[in-house]
């Protein structure tokens, strides 16, 4: 027979106080109580202290005795109490929360090393609801089994492990959910500390720079259990996104979390966050208790979603070399002794820190900040910012009811048991449709289907075989060389995959035949090339080498400036053809080599017949006399007609991919590349030697080229973003115009995607060059600008920016662009405003609209 306690949570008032902390002293356990203040906890029998915590609240504690059956204890909580410092009034007086916050800002870094380890059981459960939706949606919402204001609840329990610096393990031990197949881990959750600089992007109040980004306020202070809790009230300086607001209650001397209650924004969506700390060991202080809210709008969408997670069975392993316990003292207010251990350079760290019984704030802060640097000298892998390890237990998603019942430690509500009623109904009516299909047996009988030529489609035939279509609605357009245009692209594919020794990484050895066809209606010629790769790949390491040949046509930038479709809805809606192509007979062949994710070469070598092509297509909806098509043949400040002439040519192309200094994250045994902790470096050679061919006209050239790209954070003014490259041709015999270097323009109103990938108003062709060039594209984003001055706005997501760009060319005018723009527009959209200069004289301007810059979109096949 069960028994333990239960009960409610309540304020003086008769309300139920949400998430309230029920700690049972004796077995250093907890629990939670439910959104409706309810509590449920199960006890052999015995006598219990019993502490009951809410934030805001004086916290109580009661004596349980349990027998035979449920004990029924109820709780009403008082509200806090604070006592404030009694401070002469002076001029120039300091708020005591200053003090406060700057002795636990030197403290944070040593917090979070002072436990080396430390493993736990962690209840999660989530628990959303959706409250709005389109009118003209909510019907077929609700034939999919989704009600407005219905709550869907997914629970997991796990066992999650932390070790020095960043590693985390998780293994989930049983999972309950109503959603998708039971994706639930609570690491990212509860493994990211407020003793970090950020939480999700996200400037802690505990941060080195805080004082930057906050104001502290002192609202008063309490003694529970012997230790007194300083209130600090945490204003944003500008309201807005990555900065908190709220409040964080500082245990006094000892400068660590009690609690806090503080929110935030992501991309519009508000997010709330609750945590209480209980001591784990002597002057160590953990989460037990966490609350995150999230709630938002989108394209008439609302929501809001819970996450409650309870935390037991702490095991923790503290630091050896931290144990010493440090008075901080404060120069600014505190008067410092004469013999004060002050921080010598010369010496370990590790040394000064045993003996620190006391120091500045200041000193204190550096002397662990050398000790963190010199630990992680002695790693192995200095490369890898953070690793995770996380598995699923063969029977989690098999556990019943009574199993969940045994363990839950948060009372489910009446809501959240009719929905799981629910859910439980419709998980039977879609396990009886799933196990109707044997969804990979169906994969690989797929037959052909005739709408597969346009829309793509993969086929196997086992042993690692298949073939299939790429997507070829976009091989549909027009253009003035081709007129009306098709496209057909297929492939077919044998790969063998072998587990290595490891059992993490995959040997993966492929072989790709690739044919494609095109023909235009106008210029009656058709097309064609075909292409074999072979490709080897092994962790992060890869290869491929491979043939490709025939006669297909291109545009004279390789980089494809302008997709097909853009051009083909300018040329028949406004008769403007920017698109501009040439032939070409060739055989080329190429090599890949993937060093690691830091480091790649690429070379090819291509013999080529190119000719030039002309304009076989008049057609336009727009037909107003004063507009006609232009010449196939770019315009441009350097090339003479016979940059243009067919010709011949042998080409070697040779560059190298570098970032030096890249970091990664591991997950599950596989290094994953943080691209954004390295710039990227690209050195470029390519070179035409004209005895290789048999005409006195072919192209001959020698061409180097060097850029980088990366980004700077200036933390809360904003983030700079660059891509510079300058280069040369060192000897310019014979280029033709696809060997020009080309530059990324664009002449229509959509963005191209990449805050710092190209220039927004330059023509495509005219500064295209054979001499020497420099360019830079910058882009700048701010965090409060103009309109960002409004806190609405900055709730909101949008950022705005400028961008500045330039380009020169031996022969070209100075030309440069300055422009605005408001990104993240309702979360997914980009607009930008700006203007075009040659010498510093106007030359045009214009609007561009895209996608917001954080998403990023592969239109590969």
């Amino acid at each position: 027979m069960a028994q333990g306690i239960r009960g409610k949570v309540l304020n003086e008032k008769g309300e139920p106080l949400p998430f309230a902390s029920i700690y049972i002293r004796n077995i250093g356990e907890g629990i939670p109580a439910n959104q409706n203040g309810e509590y449920e906890l199960k006890l052999k029998k015995g006598v219990y202290d019993v502490v009951v915590q809410y934030l805001g609240y004086a916290t109580r504690v009661e004596t349980a005795i349990v027998l035979e059956d449920w004990v029924n204890l109820d709780f009403v909580l008082k509200e806090q109490v604070y006592a404030l410092q009694e401070v002469t009034v002076k001029t120039n007086q300091e708020d005591p929360a200053l003090t406060i916050m700057r002795k636990a800002i030197s403290k944070a870094k040593f917090h979070r090393l002072q436990v080396q380890e430390y493993s736990m059981m962690v209840y999660l459960k989530g628990t959303g609801k959706l409250t709005n939706a389109p009118f003209f949606l909510k019907k077929e919402l609700e034939k999919d089994g989704f009600k407005i204001n219905e709550a869907y609840t997914s629970e997991s329990v796990s066992q999650i492990t932390f070790r020095q610096p960043n590693t985390v393990e998780e293994k989930v031990i049983s999972i309950r959910s109503s959603g998708d197949d039971n994706d639930i881990s609570p690491a990212p959750y509860l493994a990211t500390s407020f003793y970090n600089n950020k939480i999700n992007e996200a400037i802690s109040p505990l941060s080195p720079s805080a004082f930057a980004y906050y104001r502290f306020k002192y609202e008063g202070s309490f003694v529970e259990e012997g230790v007194m809790i300083n209130k600090i009230r945490v204003t944003p300086r500008s309201r807005g996104e990555r900065v908190f607001e709220g409040h964080i209650y500082i245990i006094e001397n000892l400068w660590a979390i009690h609690s806090l209650d503080l929110t935030t924004s992501l991309l519009g969506f508000q997010i709330g966050i609750k945590q209480l700390y209980q001591p784990v060991a002597e002057n160590v202080w953990m989460p037990s208790t966490h609350t995150y809210n999230f709630s938002g709008k989108i394209f008439g969408f609302a929501g809001e979603y819970q996450y409650l997670a309870s935390t037991r069975d702490y095991q923790v392993t503290l630091n050896p070399d931290l144990l010493v316990e440090t008075k901080i003292i404060d120069e600014k207010v505190d008067e410092v002794p004469q013999d004060i251990i002050k921080l010598d350079k010369s010496h370990s760290s590790l040394e000064q820190m045993a003996q620190a019984d006391k120091m500045t704030r200041k000193d204190f802060r550096k002397m662990v900040n050398a000790y963190e640097k010199e630990a992680l000298k002695e790693r192995e892998d200095l490369e890898v910012v953070s690793e995770r390890k996380y598995n699923i237990d063969s029977l989690a998603t098999k556990r019943g009811l009574e199993y969940w019942d045994s363990i839950r430690p948060v009372k489910l509500t009446e809501e959240e048991i009719r929905g799981y009623q629910r859910d439980d109904s419709l998980a039977i009516v879609e396990a009886a449709k799933k196990s109707e299909v044997d969804t990979v047996a169906k994969k690989s009988r797929r037959k052909f289907q005739p709408l597969d030529i346009l829309t793509g489609g993969r086929y196997y035939f086992g042993n690692g075989r298949s073939a299939g279509f790429h997507s070829n609605l976009t091989r549909l357009s027009f253009n003035t060389v081709e007129g009306l245009k098709f496209g057909l692209a297929g492939y077919y594919r044998i790969e063998k995959t072998t587990k290595m020794e490891d059992s993490v990484t995959n040997h993966v050895r492929s072989w790709n035949f690739r044919p494609e066809f095109r023909y235009g209606f106008a210029s009656q010629q058709p097309y064609g090339l075909v292409e074999v790769r072979r490709s080897v790949t092994q962790g992060e390491k890869a290869h491929s080498f491979g043939v490709s040949g025939g006669k297909f046509i291109y545009q004279f930038n390789g980089d494809n400036p302008i997709s097909e479709q853009v051009n083909a809805l300018y040329a028949i809606l406004l008769r403007q053809n920017f698109m501009k192509l040439y032939e070409q007979d060739f055989i080329k062949g190429y090599f890949f080599q993937r060093f690691n994710e830091s480091l790649t070469y690429r070379g090819s070598v291509t013999y080529a017949q190119r000719t030039h092509l002309e304009n076989n297509s008049d057609y336009s909806w727009y037909n107003r006399p004063e507009r006609t098509y232009t010449s196939n043949q770019p315009e441009n400040v350097e090339a003479g007609p016979e940059t243009f002439q067919d010709h011949r040519a042998f080409i070697l192309q040779n560059s190298l991919e570098w970032r030096p200094g890249l970091k990664y994250f591991v997950r599950n045994g596989r290094k994953r590349p943080i691209f954004s902790s390295a710039p990227l470096i690209n050195l470029h050679y390519t070179k035409a030697i004209p005895s290789f061919v048999n005409d006195p006209m072919a192209a001959d050239f020698d061409w180097v080229e060097a850029g980088i790209e990366h980004f700077f954070s200036f933390g809360v003014s904003g983030q700079l973003d660059f891509n510079l490259k300058a280069g040369s041709f060192l000897n310019n015999n014979r280029v033709y115009f696809m060997d020009f270097k080309h530059f990324g323009g664009n002449r229509t109103i959509f963005a191209n995607m990449g805050v710092a990938s190209n220039y927004r108003f330059m023509d495509y062709y005219r500064y295209s060059s054979e001499t020497e060039y420099v360019s830079a594209i910058v882009h700048y984003q701010f965090r409060k600008f103009l309109l960002t001055q409004l806190p609405m706005l900055r709730f909101s997501g949008v950022r705005e920016n400028i961008f500045f760009n330039y380009l020169k060319t031996q022969n070209s005018p100075h030309y440069w662009e300055l422009g605005y723009s408001l990104d993240n527009l309702f979360r997914i959209f980009r607009v930008e405003f700006g203007a075009g200069f040659e010498n510093g004289n106007y030359l045009r301007s214009g609007v561009r609209f895209g996608i917001a810059s954080f998403i990023n979109i592969s239109f590969d096949d």
